[in-house]
């Protein structure tokens, strides 16, 4: 290792951590040490990380000797994600000395049968599983509203780095903590209503959420799986270039991997992306429920540097019935989750080798009987309760279902249509419920900091399969402003 040209892991991202290494000026020893050290120091504050891969550095090692073996320089026929290490949302099965478990206590020691498939891809690519990240707990939906966003029993409460009292939203908060705190370059979420969007929002840092099927969700802990879906934070590209694609064991990847280009999603990362695009910006009832100034003055600042970049932009548009969208009960949203995450996560727990509990029934009851465990007199659990008291795809929940779907075609689908927009433009992620109904694909960017210093992003979305133009539209929005600053140093 060349000693006298230092390289600065902090904000690195994936094609500079490949350029050191061909450089000589970094082996992947030293990145997973420096991220191990990172979460050593900051992860008893920020409880972003659930727990760490036992094997890190000797994977670590094992990298950095297939690249001498390679000759160093380019990767050559080593993977796209060589030496890259990884942090992984705790609902991604991994075959190996690490938990799975959604955060909760109930799935400790539980053993999967092979690795999630997304996993199978990281892997193959030669990246490293760094660890898991925290979450809020069973995606949140032990209890809507008992359950804070970011809290799990086994990682206790996730912590903003940025603003520690307020919230770092979930439920892929950790994922989002790890990455904006430099504990590690990138990682995987999933997202079934916000949960990728949000924490990304809230955390100042990139999050991409894809069309429903575009990524497979096979050997990851299910929650509704018509809207679930598998994302990144940060480097999101890179990411979904190898995450994405046909996976046999998940039929919505069948439908969907139509969509995936040929040569990949980085041929479109183009800074002049914005040029000639159409897109519509929504603000009601977006922008009046921001109470900081400072965030409604940037969302309007952003949007004259969009059309400043050649952007085509239609100011003011409306989705119909959008109130009715953003009421999860009212929309019938929660009903068809609670339907959905009794029977997905039953048959989940049937599919382990070893589990402690083998139902949604086993859940409850665990909880029941480990109180303090779980902190049940602190957190109730009563969404899991109603959800245990569905009983499959009844009239109602079916009627449910086909109202979301008529809410997402005559809302969203309709104004994009109409107005032959690329992607819709929201502030925040107050938008993200218009995205989740329909299964559509979504990217936040960070976008500025509150007078308190509490990150706020900007968020594109699309009709299903428009990654290409998302990816082009958020890239070259990012660009073009430059906004992400690592938190501030608390240790």
């Amino acid at each position: 290792m060349d000693s006298s040209n230092s390289f600065t892991i902090e904000e690195a991202t994936i094609q500079e951590i490949h350029q050191a290494y061909a450089e000589n000026k970094l082996t992947t020893r030293q990145l997973v040490d420096f991220y191990l050290q990172k979460i050593d120091t900051l992860n008893p504050i920020l409880r972003g990380v659930i727990e760490v891969n036992p094997d890190a550095r000797v994977l670590a090692d094992k990298a950095d000797q297939e690249r001498q073996k390679n000759g160093g320089g380019s990767l050559g026929t080593l993977g796209d994600l060589h030496g890259i290490p990884v942090l992984l949302k705790d609902v991604f099965g991994t075959k190996d000395e690490m938990n799975t478990t959604a955060g909760s206590y109930a799935l400790m020691g539980s053993k999967v049968a092979r690795d999630a498939g997304v996993v199978e891809k990281l892997r193959k690519a030669g990246a490293i599983i760094l660890g898991k990240a925290s979450m809020s707990e069973w995606y949140k939906f032990r209890s809507l509203s008992g359950v804070p966003n970011g809290w799990c029993a086994r990682a206790g409460q996730g912590v903003n780095p940025y603003v520690h009292s307020e919230t770092p939203c979930g439920s892929s908060s950790g994922s989002a903590i790890s990455v904006a705190a430099n504990m590690v370059a990138v990682s995987l979420g999933t997202e079934t209503h916000s949960s990728i969007i949000c924490p990304a929002d809230h955390n100042s840092v990139v999050g991409f959420k894809p069309t429903v099927g575009l990524t497979s969700r096979a050997g990851v802990i299910p929650m509704a799986p018509r809207w679930d879906t598998v994302g990144t934070v940060s480097d999101a590209v890179y990411l979904l270039d190898v995450i994405a694609g046909y996976d046999p064991r998940d039929a919505a990847t069948i439908e969907a991997s139509k969509f995936f280009p040929n040569g990949g999603y980085k041929q479109f990362l183009r800074r002049d992306g914005l040029r000639g695009k159409r897109l519509g910006i929504v603000t009601h009832p977006f922008l009046e429920k921001i109470h900081d100034s400072a965030e409604s003055a940037s969302f309007k600042h952003h949007v004259d540097k969009i059309r400043q970049e050649g952007a085509v932009v239609a100011d003011n548009l409306k989705i119909a019935d959008v109130e009715t969208i953003l009421e999860p009960n009212h929309s019938g949203e929660i009903l068809v989750m609670m339907a959905e995450f009794k029977t997905s996560i039953n048959a989940y727990l049937k599919e382990l080798i070893d589990s402690p509990v083998s139902s949604l029934a086993d859940i409850i009851a665990f909880n029941e009987n480990n109180p303090e465990l779980e902190k049940l007199n602190d957190h109730d659990q009563h969404t899991f309760i109603s959800a245990e008291g569905t009983e499959g795809f009844g009239d109602q929940v079916k009627a449910a279902a086909e109202m979301l779907d008529n809410l997402s075609k005559n809302g969203f689908e309709k104004m994009m249509q109409e107005y032959q927009l690329d992607a819709m433009v929201t502030p925040g992620s107050r938008g993200c419920a218009v995205l989740a109904i329909g299964g559509f694909p979504g990217i936040t960017v960070p976008a500025g900091y509150g007078k308190d210093g509490m990150p706020f992003g900007i968020c594109f979305g699309g009709l299903k399969g428009s990654e290409p133009k998302l990816i082009e539209i958020a890239y070259a929005f990012e660009q073009a402003t430059r906004v992400r600053r690592p938190p501030p140093s608390f240790v």
